[in-house]
């Protein structure tokens, strides 16, 4: 079940709302807990078992902690939580994926022979283990102390608003938030509005771009010409971030309903103007736990320039890896990670010194590049797809192009531009200059009159954007979600 469909708009999330503001405040934990696991089970069904089993283990694991004596057996047990999350988060995330390498290497040993059929790969778990671990982590480290309710400890890990997709959420950033939080009307109608431009997003932007990238990756790439090979990948740029940062809108909104307040996880990372500069403002939570939790502990760039080049190296390799089981990734992560160096070396000088406009076109062409490696996992047909950008494809006059461009059509063209707009501040920014505005105008006059017509408008447009998004839901099925797939 995703966020941006029918069937959660209308009857999972109006249900689960109105049982949890009917039911006593003692029992809304466990009421959402149950609601979550229905939510993951849903889709995954059996499961739930592993779900269950996570919670579980990093119970038993926090308590360990808390009651340990000395520091090597809360070592001891903080290294066996961490190899154990991590275990069954390698079996279900790549045992396909070392498989395929072994019969590859291995001669006569075919896939099949060590595995009878692929393993599935469950839905959300690199989100829901990543929370797991830094709950352990910052227990081990007295950031935070043990969850004894191992209700309210599933909560944090299985919470629905965030299990799919994140934000990663820190423990220490919810804790007190699970025991203590406090509704207000102000606070949901924020999450209603939170929600409705995520889904917004999603479907209104996210998914016509997904579409054409679609139509384009999917055919011959050496008769790709280069002007489609360019706009399928500007199409696959917008559909990730407006994909992505919708669903996260989503789930903060979604939090805010409950009464939580979940981190940010995005800050317009196309206006940067350098990779490092992406990567504080691209999937933020992520961003993060990797900063705290392996290149911090690597050394960070407290030792030498070549040691801070290799924790940086192997951060973007294991977070290439963290999004996807197959080559391709681990050159994403890799190409990320070898920028990252690069700018540090070679580029930071010249970064400052150029102009905004020049260190943006330096940033956005990376940025494009290194989006093909992410989205085709074959790395031969990488290639071809960037020859196909650089004028190098084998046939680019194919009459295959003509198919695709007659599907270009106004419409198309208007979303493009306004995602293109959109992924900038274009939109925060007007409406702070409104706000601002109503403000002065309201002061001025002591007049409440032109405040109450601002909430008037933000209302009408909030109605708006959530009639045409369930108007494109309900005539279109075409709907991905792209991780999903992580």
């Amino acid at each position: 079940m995703v966020f941006s469909s029918i069937i959660f708009l209308l009857l999972f999330l109006p249900i689960t709302l109105v049982i949890y503001y009917l039911v006593g405040k003692p029992f809304r934990n466990f009421f959402l807990l149950l609601a979550s696991l229905c939510f993951y089970a849903w889709g995954e069904g059996a499961y739930l078992l592993l779900m269950l089993a996570s919670i579980v283990l990093n119970y038993i694991v926090g308590l360990f902690l808390s009651r340990a004596n000395t520091q090597q057996s809360r070592r001891m047990y903080l290294v066996t939580g961490v190899i154990l999350n991590l275990s069954i988060f390698g079996f279900f995330k790549y045992a396909n994926w070392l498989v395929d390498i072994l019969a590859g290497i291995i001669p006569n040993l075919t896939a099949t022979d060590i595995l009878a059929s692929p393993i599935h790969l469950p839905i959300g778990i690199s989100f829901f283990t990543f929370q797991a671990m830094s709950y352990i982590i910052d227990v081990y480290r007295n950031e935070t102390d043990s969850q004894k309710n191992p209700f309210h400890l599933g909560l944090y890990i299985a919470s629905f608003p965030q299990l799919i997709a994140g934000p990663i959420v820190r423990y220490n950033q919810v804790a007190d938030q699970i025991i203590h939080r406090k509704h207000s009307f102000t606070l949901f109608a924020s999450g209603v509005e939170r929600f409705v431009i995520g889904l917004s997003k999603k479907v209104i932007i996210a998914n016509p771009m997904a579409a054409m990238a679609d139509r384009i990756f999917a055919v011959d790439y050496t008769q790709l010409s280069p002007e489609l090979a360019w706009l399928g990948v500007v199409c696959y740029t917008l559909q990730i971030y407006f994909d992505f940062s919708g669903y996260s809108d989503m789930a903060i909104g979604l939090g805010r309903m409950f009464g939580f307040n979940f981190p940010e996880n995005f800050n317009y990372p196309y206006i940067s103007r350098s990779i490092q500069e992406f990567w504080r403002r691209w999937h933020i939570s992520l961003s993060g736990w990797f900063r705290d939790y392996l290149y911090f502990p690597l050394g960070g760039n407290r030792g030498s320039s070549a040691k801070t080049y290799r924790n940086l190296l192997i951060v973007f390799i294991l977070c290439g890896l963290w999004h996807g089981a197959s080559w391709n990734f681990l050159f994403w992560g890799l190409f990320h990670g070898v920028f990252l160096v690069l700018e540090r070396k070679i580029l930071s000088k010249w970064l400052k010194s150029c102009s905004r406009i020049i260190g943006h076109f330096y940033f956005i062409f990376v940025l494009l590049n290194s989006w093909v490696f992410f989205r085709i996992e074959d790395i031969s047909k990488v290639m071809d797809y960037l020859k196909a950008m650089y004028f190098m494809a084998e046939n680019p006059s194919s009459p295959v192009n003509l198919g695709i461009q007659i599907q270009i059509d106004s419409f198309f063209v208007f979303i493009l531009v306004i995602g293109i707009l959109f992924s900038t501040p274009i939109l925060k920014t007007a409406k702070d200059a409104l706000n601002s505005l109503f403000t002065t105008f309201t002061i001025d006059t002591s007049s409440p009159s032109m405040y109450c017509t601002a909430q008037i408008i933000k209302i009408l447009a909030i109605f708006s954007m959530l009639y045409i998004s369930l108007s494109f839901l309900t005539v279109n099925s075409y709907n991905p979600f792209i991780y999903f797939r992580f």
